[in-house]
């Protein structure tokens, strides 16, 4: 990107942020959905780890806490396109499309805000599985590590809600298909539970699945002895797979505009 196309992302970013911040309420309200799941499944399924074959030898609220940030990035950033389709509503998105600035940075800019997002939101939901009891010897370069996966998980997933909203151009038909797509991303992954103690065709699926590699190089980083190439290995998946997404959402300006 030109110091240009950064320029413009980093104004487009700072418009969301902005408004961010104008509705306090809707980020801790973002919150809410996480520490449920993170201290009522904490307990729940806390003897889980007798069941034999599977593997943490940790507390489930250890095991769980990479899942519950993943999906915590992956849910919040299923909603991303809606924010297109309200400046689509509003005449905005017509506005900054016949304005110099790029649609690479029209997607660069709201990636990075669902970023720095994601990011606000796994330190908080790290913050509050170490008060309930949970402790991570991977220490800061787990926690790192932990942020920079649920920041791409979140940028796979919002790219992938942009594209279909430039596409569909309906907050219901959004919604819908986010949600098709989100939930069996999630519960074909081991956010909540190990993979081993699933059917054959769910870990074959989960070796394919980004969230499963977001959940898997957060928690093997976080463990007191990480192998790191299996947390380079998913990192660089997802690394791979945000670059993609991206590119293709931002093509679909073209037929976005094909269409008005």
């Amino acid at each position: 990107m030109t110091t240009v196309s950064i320029t413009h992302s980093g104004f487009l970013t700072g418009r969301l942020l902005r408004t961010l911040s104008r509705q306090p309420a809707y980020f801790g309200f973002l919150l809410i959905q996480p520490v449920i799941w993170l201290l009522l499944f904490g307990q729940l399924f806390k003897n889980v780890i007798h069941i034999p074959g599977f593997a943490p030898a940790g507390s489930y609220l250890e095991f769980i806490t990479p899942g519950v940030i993943v999906m915590t990035a992956l849910f919040n950033s299923g909603w991303s396109g809606t924010v297109y389709i309200e400046d689509m509503n509003r005449g905005v998105m017509d506005r900054l499309l016949t304005s110099p600035i790029s649609r690479g940075s029209m997607i660069a800019g709201t990636l990075t805000y669902q970023a720095i997002t994601t990011l606000l939101q796994t330190l908080v939901i790290l913050g509050i599985a170490y008060a309930a009891g949970a402790r991570f010897d991977g220490g800061g370069a787990g926690i790192a590590v932990t942020l920079l996966a649920a920041a791409m998980i979140a940028m796979i997933i919002a790219a992938f809600s942009n594209a279909v909203a430039l596409l569909v151009r309906q907050q219901e038909a959004l919604i819908g298909i986010s949600q098709f797509i989100v939930l069996p991303l999630q519960f074909l992954s081991s956010g909540i539970m190990d993979t081993r103690l699933a059917p054959a065709w769910v870990r074959g699926v989960a070796r394919f699945n980004p969230v499963d590699w977001a959940v898997v190089a957060s928690r093997e980083a976080l463990s007191g002895s990480p192998d790191w190439s299996v947390v380079g290995g998913r990192l660089g998946l997802l690394v791979a797979a945000a670059t993609v997404l991206a590119f293709l959402a931002t093509r679909a300006f073209r037929t976005y505009q094909r269409s008005i």
